[in-house]
């Protein structure tokens, strides 16, 4: 969880950031690399949170079949 955290923490930096670089120079290549980072943000999460569901009520669930 702790490098979901940093992850989450760091992008957001990195967004403000290119957002802040967009309002400056009017480039939109900005505007696109923040939005490819919002869009690999999401897919990390998506992917821990499928691995927390499989963790939690498949895995466990299996060993109690056990």
């Amino acid at each position: 969880m702790l490098v979901l955290r940093l992850l989450l923490v760091l992008s957001a930096l990195v967004i403000v950031l290119s957002g802040g670089m967009y309002l400056f120079t009017r480039k939109h290549t900005y505007l696109r690399f923040a939005w490819n980072v919002i869009r690999f943000v999401i897919f990390i999460a998506l992917v821990f949170g499928l691995l927390y569901l499989l963790e939690r009520y498949i895995l466990v669930g299996w060993k109690v079949l056990l």
